[in-house]
This record gives C-alpha cells, structure tokens and sequence, in this order.
C-alpha cells in the first residue's frame, strides 16, 4: 500500500508561514524552514512586546504628567497624592493627555486637588 503524504493539507500550512513571513529579505521570505523559524520568533517578539507596550506607555504617562506638574511647582507623587484624597478618579493615560494639550484644565484640576 502507498503512502498517503497529503499534499493539500502540507501546502496550506507552508504556505500559510511563507506568506507569513513576507517583507523579510532573501530565504527568511522564500525559504519554508528559515521563513518558519523566523516566524516563530516574530510570533515570539509579538507576543512579548504586546505586554511590553502597556509599561512603556505607563512609564511616557508618567513622565508626561511630572513634567507638567514640575511646572506648577509639583512633583508627580504629590500631584497623584492630592488627586486620591479629594477622590478625582483620573488615570494617568488621561491626564497626561491633559497635561500635553490643556496645561489650563490639567492646572485646574490640580488646583481643585489642592483645595479639597
């Protein structure tokens, strides 16, 4: 009895990697094994940096926020201190959005932290 090696099934995943791996240069587009591993190693950074991105626009938030508080004459931590005790519930992606387009609104919302 013959060997059944079927061929749809096995065209489809290679190609399905290949076309994965285009805008890579030479045999890591072209080649099945160099374009798989390089891939699986994408997939890998893809998966890494996904969580990577959210502390990275943390830490930019933050810095964001020091300096327009640094402008008031504030550091971050105290800026954060006062907006927890008079309860205003803004998150640091919004404040430093704030902060960089509305330094008058971000003032004020400083301000009203200080007052309460």
């Amino acid at each position: 009895m013959s060997r059944a090696k079927s061929p749809v099934p096995g065209h489809r995943h290679r190609r399905r990697i290949v076309r994965a791996a285009r805008g890579n240069y030479g045999g890591r587009r072209k080649l099945y094994r160099t374009a798989r591993e390089t891939v699986q190693k994408g997939m890998t950074y893809a998966y890494r940096d996904r969580r990577n991105r959210k502390r990275e626009f943390r830490a930019l938030w933050i810095i964001r926020i020091n300096a327009a508080a640094r402008q008031l004459g504030l550091s971050y931590s105290i800026v954060i201190d006062r907006l927890k005790k008079a309860h205003i519930d803004l998150d640091r992606k919004s404040l430093a959005h704030l902060a960089a387009t509305d330094f008058d609104g971000f003032r004020q919302v400083v301000e009203t932290a200080a007052a309460t």
